[in-house]
């Protein structure tokens, strides 16, 4: 996703190094959960959710905007152009494929590394509809979200890969 340097290159940077080498591993990570798929495997339902491959890409393309656009920016869901709900994220349109997914989610990964370069991990954000958080708090969150579905992609693509 981005060249930056490796979390296991970051163990002596200050602390916002180390949370953007994290966040990038797992937004890579997340992303490659689409290497060497078919359109049809990507979009293949595996449990009862909406969750798939393609759609976890998708949703975290969501996760991305919410939070360094909407909690920084303070604009509406609807003026960025993203669904309502983090259910509805994960929907899939006739034209999302792996391709027009994974380059959505790289551009606003660009995009929230830009709206984060000139704020500190203690500057407050409030877009957000829990209220001012500090951009740490962010940080963590959305680290601890992309983790969770690094994990749920492994296991869908687990499946896939075994049928």
């Amino acid at each position: 996703m981005s060249p930056e340097a490796s979390a296991d290159d970051v163990v002596d940077q200050p602390v916002r190094a180390q949370f953007e080498a994290f966040l990038d591993e797992h937004r890579g990570a997340l992303n490659r959960c689409l290497d060497g798929l078919t359109e049809e495997q990507a979009r293949r339902s595996l449990v009862p959710s909406r969750t798939t491959l393609l759609g976890l890409v998708k949703h975290a393309t969501f996760v991305e905007k919410v939070w360094f656009n909407e909690a920084v920016t303070c604009r509406s869901r609807a003026e960025i152009g993203i669904p309502t709900t983090p259910d509805e994220s994960f929907i899939l349109n006739d034209d999302d494929t792996i391709a027009t997914v994974r380059e959505a989610h790289r551009a606003a990964c660009e995009a929230s590394r830009r709206a984060t370069s000139s704020l500190g991990l203690d500057d407050t954000v409030r877009g957000n509809r829990r209220g001012p958080l500090p951009l740490r708090w962010v940080y963590l969150h959305v680290l601890r979200e992309l983790a969770q579905h690094c994990g749920h992609a492994d296991i869908l693509r687990e499946q896939l890969i075994n049928e």
